[in-house]
């Protein structure tokens, strides 16, 4: 069943009169699922949401309205999809207590984070909003050579057509914002797909953003991953932006064929503290960012190398900052961090943690769960071969680990197969430009940790932590392709 759109249909109570059931949006018009999956708080077992799970006829019905709205989305002057994006900021911002509620509920981040989350977001789609005017070309001097003397030459830049974007849980509105932002910017349609973890959230996002008077069938929406296989191989595809674990991420990108594509995939969280370094700063800022989310960031600090000389003063300063975080309920504005995202993830990083333990790690602070919750975790005298270690932990959880020479640390993360981004703390110029040459990562973020990240930056990684970057700049010129024009 399917009606027209507005603001308040989207979500209906009549299957229960707690949780929302969310309608996916096709063509321009709100469509029921056939099946609808539970969505459980992970903090204390309610129910968030009923999310519909798409069929392959609704997938097909999503690629023939995308594909049929690409030309209104390509032929709409770049001020006006200026002016859209812009009113759908202004409409998300209004609705971020309710669309960051909805978040801390589905998900169990804490709602100030979510809240936040939300209005960033709104930050979001107004950068793109600049770049949807400042999309050029460039002249080209054919008279370089006398094979092209006497001709004009420019690159211009045109849409590839439809988009697809698949987004990750841990950030389920501005991961949005970053698919949905250079898409429409750029003069693109849109098949947006959420995790099936957090779908509620997204769904409020998208409501908002179809307030700003979106012509139909530019966005469109599916739920569950069954249809994924079918939705990145279409034909009717042009570029898929992908956000989540390095296997999905593979996966993808093997059955994209000549399709663009974009990976935002994994990390395990380096930052260095040398020992010219602001030691308070370096303790807070990395031992809270191994937290923040429930560490569930794929540039969270996870292994923290420490000049020997501050070592044991930055291992007893980081227990001391862990024990001032506030973890409980994500529902509380109190609240620092939540949980994570269900159970299932909460056993893996205790199965990791303990791994580590059993191979001689020392566990100083944290190690304890109970349900979808884990406290901060500080594990000293680990290893390499560790999971915890060389493995993504995607939870709360941080590795304190000494050095006495720094370059064979860069040698060796460039040599690993992530390569997302790094932090390094330290006055030195030199250490600085030595990380940025030597380091072979997608950023390098001096005096900061490697979580930190803007919206306008280019962001992404190499090797096995994906390609291309996000980023209002640079997503919106990728879903854009070259056309050469040449004038005899």
């Amino acid at each position: 069943m399917s009606t027209s759109v507005s603001p308040d249909p989207a979500i209906q109570f009549s299957r229960s009169p707690a949780s929302p059931s969310i309608r996916m949006l096709i063509a321009g018009q709100w469509r029921d699922g056939e099946q609808f999956d539970e969505v459980r708080s992970p903090s204390n077992g309610s129910l968030a949401a009923l999310a519909p799970v798409s069929s392959s006829r609704d997938c097909d019905d999503a690629l023939a309205a995308a594909f049929q709205a690409r030309k209104i989305m390509a032929a709409m002057p770049g001020y006006e999809r200026a002016a859209m994006l812009n009113r759908a900021a202004d409409k998300l911002f209004a609705r971020a207590p309710a669309i960051g509620h909805a978040m801390a509920l589905e998900s169990g981040k804490a709602i100030r984070d979510a809240v936040l989350e939300v209005q960033r977001a709104a930050d979001t789609l107004r950068l793109y909003a600049q770049e949807a005017i400042r999309i050029q070309g460039e002249h080209v001097p054919m008279d370089s050579s006398a094979i092209g003397a006497g001709k004009l030459g420019m690159v211009m830049r045109f849409p590839v057509g439809v988009v697809v974007g698949i987004t990750a849980f841990n950030a389920p509105v501005n991961l949005s914002a970053h698919k949905l932002g250079p898409a429409l910017a750029a003069g693109n349609s849109v098949i947006l797909k959420p995790s099936p973890k957090a779908p509620l959230a997204f769904h409020l996002f998208i409501e908002a953003v179809m307030e700003a008077g979106i012509p139909p069938g530019a966005i469109n929406t599916l739920y569950g991953d069954a249809v994924g296989p079918q939705l990145v191989a279409d034909p009717r595809v042009d570029f898929v932006s992908f956000t989540g674990s390095v296997r999905v991420g593979k996966i993808i990108r093997n059955a994209v064929g000549m399709k663009r594509v974009a990976l935002e995939l994994g990390g395990v969280g380096p930052t260095f503290v040398h020992h010219d370094s602001d030691l308070t700063v370096a303790v807070k800022t990395c031992t809270r960012n191994a937290v923040a989310m429930a560490g569930q960031s794929c540039v969270s600090v996870q292994n923290v190398f420490v000049h020997q000389d501050r070592y044991e003063a930055f291992v007893e300063a980081a227990c001391r900052e862990m024990d001032t975080i506030r973890f409980g309920d994500p529902l509380d504005m109190a609240t620092e961090v939540g949980t994570l995202i269900d159970e299932q993830a909460a056993m893996r990083v205790e199965g990791m943690v303990d791994r580590a333990v059993g191979a001689g790690a020392s566990l100083l602070r944290g190690g304890r769960r109970q349900g979808a919750r884990y406290n901060g975790t500080i594990l000293t005298n680990v290893n390499a071969r560790m999971d915890a270690v060389c493995d993504e932990v995607f939870g709360p959880a941080m590795t304190i680990q000494p050095y006495e020479t720094i370059e064979p640390l860069f040698e060796a993360i460039s040599a690993s197969p992530y390569g997302l981004q790094c932090g390094i703390y330290t006055n030195s110029l030199d250490l600085a430009l030595s990380a940025i040459k030597n380091i072979r990562t997608g950023g390098v973020i001096v005096n900061g940790t490697s979580r930190w990240r803007s919206d306008q930056m280019p962001y992404g990684g190499v090797k096995d932590s994906g390609m291309g970057r996000e980023g209002a700049k640079y997503s919106t010129l990728d879903m854009t392709e070259e056309r050469f024009f040449v004038l005899n």
